[in-house]
């Protein structure tokens, strides 16, 4: 049966809807940044609680209500547990095979500061995978190898939750930004040079926040050469990229020219004082070296090697449509495709709200994961498929709970968006008027928040950022391009993202400290943004393309 969303369905008034529209988010954040609840079971809570009011408070019918969650619930399953099930497993495998220490010997022998591993792995690695794949992928790999590397779990989590907000925009060869544009209408070049011209400031400060999140402010001082090298070489070339060439290559071109840059850098120039965490054996003055041959090397970063090279191959338009040629099954979500509309204002006329699901098995992130796991035991001595097998049963059962954790979070942001909460929510952030830039890019955290994604932020938020900018005399591209910079800080506090985090760093129940860890660090990189986009819409107009 047909039914047709409705966004004030307790008053005349936006605000009192989107009040009780974000109970399930309150929930969420008392029992994770509060209770410091388990992840499943606080996303639990808050996935009934938003079926509940949609059913009882928004008058969705119940089986559309229910079949909605099943459909988000089914997206976490693939393609995104898909993603972090192989990303760890062949963490897992580098582990077992003994390759891993050599990895992190190799590391150690560029630097034993934990500072500066952080800034390599972290943020310029992390970036090239995030511009790569994206979806989770690059926090579940960072965070299993600097917990590898002996990172304290929290530390490991926290940190390349942080570092994971200045690639997002233009993740996964820069599909938010595409999206954005598709869904408004708008030309995509303008969007990815506005992201382009407010990232970039972002960017800049990130290896500094990172380390002063470790260490503090005196002891990052002691990096500042290699954190100000880190920094401006990714911020320059996201700032170009992003702006004469468009959306797709500004991640992996700034992450290639950082890893170089920060490589070249730390050969020649180390800190006086080798930052170790209170937890571990202080430095002994002896700096590490390299215990093995360039050959040995370079087969245990193979896996990791192969990795980028295939999620870079995965990504490219003409590859994707091959493998898609070969296997994709196509479903119209059955007694939901079509079945509910969305109304003005959020739309200019009644649109039937899509439910497609696409099973892409060969040309997922994911299944470029699995392929560069199997390329990889070829590679590892001593290693078998016997073992590889045994390997991913393990890892499955490792991720039990954070699959638990993400199907029920993706089942929360469907539900909400499937009744119109999330819609409720949107438009009452529309009555602030002329200081709307201000709150344009806090739509787009909100949008991150609840769903994991830049990009599906983008798809629930584009069309009314646009909207509402053009009512108020705006540039629509600002708002639009403001939601996406705004959305890259809440990737941190995303359940979603906090699960893979969890997964990767062996804290499986403690997504709550996580959060905790987190939250200041979101709010505050957003009021950053925000502050940007309501100078650029009025007395910074001359920053804008």
């Amino acid at each position: 049966m047909a039914w047709e969303q409705v966004y004030k369905p307790l008053s005349d008034s936006y605000f009192v809807s989107a009040l009780v529209a974000g109970v399930p988010l309150y929930i969420l954040f008392y029992m994770l940044a509060v209770k410091r609840a388990a992840g499943h079971k606080a996303a639990a809570l808050a996935t009934g609680a938003a079926v509940l009011l949609a059913i009882l408070a928004w008058g969705m019918p119940t089986g559309l209500a229910v079949n909605a969650t099943i459909y988000g619930a089914a997206f976490g399953l693939f393609p995104i547990v898909w993603i972090v099930i192989t990303a760890i497993w062949i963490y897992n495998m580098t582990v077992e095979s003994g390759e891993f220490e050599i990895i992190k010997n190799s590391l150690a022998a560029i630097t034993d500061d934990r500072r500066l591993q952080a800034i390599f792995i972290a943020f310029a690695f992390g970036s090239f995978i995030e511009g790569t794949a994206g979806f989770g992928t690059p926090v579940a790999i960072t965070a299993a190898m600097l917990v590898g590397l002996g990172f304290n779990p929290l530390y490991a989590a926290g940190i390349c939750l942080i570092a994971n907000t200045a690639p997002v925009a233009f993740g996964a060869i820069g599909i938010p930004i595409v999206v954005a544009a598709n869904v408004t209408g708008l030309d995509m070049m303008k969007i990815s040079q506005i992201c382009g011209r407010q990232l970039p400031l972002l960017s800049v400060i990130v290896p500094l926040w990172l380390s002063v999140t470790m260490s503090g402010w005196k002891r990052s001082m002691e990096i500042l050469p290699a954190i100000i090298v880190a920094g401006v070489c990714f911020a320059s070339t996201q700032f170009i990229f992003s702006n004469f060439h468009g959306p797709y290559l500004p991640d992996i071109m700034s992450s290639i020219v950082t890893i170089i840059g920060l490589g070249g850098f730390l050969k020649v120039w180390h800190p006086k004082n080798i930052w170790k965490f209170p937890d571990e054996a202080a430095f002994n003055g002896e700096r590490t070296k390299s215990s093995y041959n360039a050959g040995q090397i370079v087969r245990a970063w193979m896996p990791y090697i192969i990795l980028a090279f295939m999620v870079l191959l995965w990504g490219l338009d003409p590859v994707k449509k091959f493998l898609d040629s070969i296997l994709l099954i196509k479903i119209e979500w059955p007694g939901l495709h079509n079945v509910v509309s969305k109304m003005a204002p959020v739309v200019a006329k009644p649109t039937p709200y899509a439910a497609g699901y696409n099973l892409n098995l060969l040309s997922a992130a994911g299944t470029a994961l699995l392929f560069s796991g199997i390329l990889s035991v070829f590679i590892m001595p001593g290693y078998s498929f016997g073992k590889a097998t045994a390997c991913f049963t393990r890892t499955v059962y490792q991720l039990r709970y954070p699959i638990l954790t993400i199907s029920m979070i993706l089942g929360l942001a469907y539900i909400m968006n499937f009744s119109g909460m999330s819609s409720s929510m949107g438009l009452a952030f529309t009555a602030t008027g002329a200081f709307f830039p201000f709150f344009a890019p806090i739509l787009g955290w909100l949008g991150v928040f609840l769903t994991g994604s830049d990009t599906s932020s983008n798809a629930l938020f584009g069309s009314l950022q646009k909207t509402t900018a053009q009512q108020i005399g705006v540039s629509p591209e600002l708002c639009v391009a403001a939601n996406s910079s705004g959305g890259v800080t809440g990737k941190m506090i995303s359940p979603q993202s906090i699960s893979v985090a969890t997964a990767a760093s062996n804290m499986v129940g403690q997504e709550g400290d996580i959060f905790r860890f987190t939250l200041k660090h979101s709010i505050a990189m957003v009021l950053v943004i925000s502050c940007l986009t309501l100078a650029q819409a009025y007395t910074l107009k001359w920053m804008l393309p």
